[in-house]
């Protein structure tokens, strides 16, 4: 009889230590079994890379002036541009970058009478009167980042520059250039070289890809004059 009671206590015992082994692995507040929590860190870049470099297009608009020889002759007026160009540099505190434009000047100027009038033919500054340029230009930059936005850089580059004649030829033979004593002007003459340089500005938007800016130009036209330009600019990188 008491090895009956002493086996059933054992048996008891064992039965107990189980279960409370198995609840142990159990949470009570639901039907599975417990499951172990983990904690994971994230690890957050304070330094995430908010300026897209790379391929872009760029579209401008703004004026331009001629300081020299033409000026009081022909008029400062509005330029248009389109381009692409590729950052090749892209270092967390400059870049450097090239590009190509073509750009389109309207300008408005004195009657050719007026100019006569004034000398031109003396100083060589004859023009048809209003103008319309053709520029292509090839531009290099390098830019430095005060802040992680704001881009501040040189530009430097060259080209050529067409300035077409606007009126019927055979009546800028006999009438303009009549009046000219006969010269003509020389920069109606085929294609002019450009040597140009400047500061450019620009601002990274928080538009994924989209800047704006400003271009501020110094172009020689040889054989032309000094023009003084400010275009602002809209670019999309890629």
């Amino acid at each position: 009889m008491k090895k009956s009671l002493v086996s059933l206590s054992v048996l008891t015992l064992a039965l107990f230590s189980t279960s409370t082994f198995a609840n142990d692995d159990l949470d009570l507040d639901s039907e599975g079994p417990k499951k172990k929590r983990k904690e994971f860190t994230v690890e957050i870049d304070q330094n995430v890379k908010e300026v897209t470099k790379g391929w872009y297009a760029k579209a401008s608009v703004g004026g331009t002036g001629y300081v020299l020889a033409l000026n009081g002759i022909v008029y400062p007026g509005a330029t248009s541009g389109l381009g692409f160009g590729r950052d090749f540099v892209d270092q967390k505190g400059h870049s450097m970058a090239w590009e190509v434009m073509l750009l389109q000047g309207v300008h408005n100027g004195l009657y050719y009478e007026q100019q006569a009038a004034a000398g031109c033919v003396e100083r060589g500054s004859c023009v048809q009167g209003d103008l319309r340029t053709f520029s292509l230009v090839g531009a290099a930059e390098v830019s430095w980042y005060p802040v992680q936005r704001l881009g501040i850089g040189l530009r430097a580059g060259g080209g050529v520059m067409m300035v077409p004649l606007l009126m019927n030829e055979d009546f800028y033979i006999t009438e303009v250039v009549g009046e000219w004593s006969g010269i003509e002007s020389s920069i109606h003459n085929g294609a002019k070289p450009i040597g140009m340089g400047g500061l450019t500005f620009e601002y990274y938007t928080k538009l994924a890809h989209f800047s704006v800016g400003l271009d501020v130009d110094a172009s020689y036209v040889i054989g032309m004059d000094l023009g003084i330009s400010g275009n602002g600019y809209l670019k999309y990188t890629f």
